[in-house]
């Protein structure tokens, strides 16, 4: 049953709707939050999506911290405190078990739409929260595609990162910044996985720069120098 998220006890953002899912377990190895793991989706309703979330029947059962309408209600399906299960396989600044070193929020969007304001508005304030409880710096708030390159897109092209940064919810680099660096280095350095150099680099496009396309360009190696310098991961 959905009912306030204040009740004693449990770890979570007020005001929303507590919505519990089955879905969830102990964070591993003593392990506490230090990563935002943004979603889509992908499916037409939110209330759809909030179905699927807790649901226990599925063959591969997922779920996700936090749900969020495109008119800007907030459900919170998963205490704060555990791990849900929403990022899967992938790494972040060389280290696996995201899921355990994550708080995720899934965004209700079918995709590729822009996200609407009631949505974004009600992000940045849950956001907000959830950084300063568990003293998160804006790096530390990523997206599924950034750490699992070439396997997710979410929470996509039309998701506006720069809003984010402009309020210290996220980064976006200086468009004053003019020193190039080693591309692959640097995209290690934010955190990108190391593995497969062009999956990294689509990954950091699809974030930053959606438009790009071709070979590594000035411009990417610009940029990306410019966030490894300010905002390496693991510097919270």
């Amino acid at each position: 049953m959905s009912g306030a998220a204040g009740a004693p006890g449990r770890i979570g953002a007020p005001g929303a709707l507590w919505h519990p899912s089955p879905n969830h377990g102990d964070r591993r190895d003593g392990l506490r939050p230090g990563l935002v793991v943004l979603h889509h989706t992908a499916m037409q309703s939110a209330e759809a999506a909030l179905e699927r979330l807790c649901d226990a029947t599925f063959e591969a059962p997922v779920s996700a911290h936090y749900l969020i309408a495109e008119d800007g209600r907030l459900w919170q399906l998963v205490d704060e405190r555990a791990r849900a299960w929403h990022a899967g396989a992938g790494s972040w600044g060389g280290r696996g078990d995201v899921n355990s070193r994550s708080i995720g929020i899934e965004l209700a969007n079918p995709a590729p739409n822009p996200y609407a304001e009631p949505q974004m508005a009600r992000l940045e304030a849950l956001l907000r929260g959830i950084l300063a409880r568990w003293r998160i710096p804006p790096e530390g708030v990523i997206a599924h595609s950034d750490m699992a390159p070439g396997r997710k897109t979410d929470p996509g092209p039309k998701f506006d990162w720069r809003r984010l940064a402009r309020q210290g919810l996220s980064v976006w680099p200086d468009a004053q910044a003019a020193a190039e660096g080693d591309l692959a280095e640097d995209l290690a350095r934010i955190g990108y996985p190391s593995d497969d150099m062009a999956l990294a680099l689509q990954a950091f496009r699809l974030r930053f720069r959606p438009w790009a396309r071709g070979g590594e360009s000035a411009a990417d190696r610009i940029a990306a120098r410019d966030i490894a310098a300010r905002f390496a991961a693991g510097r919270g």
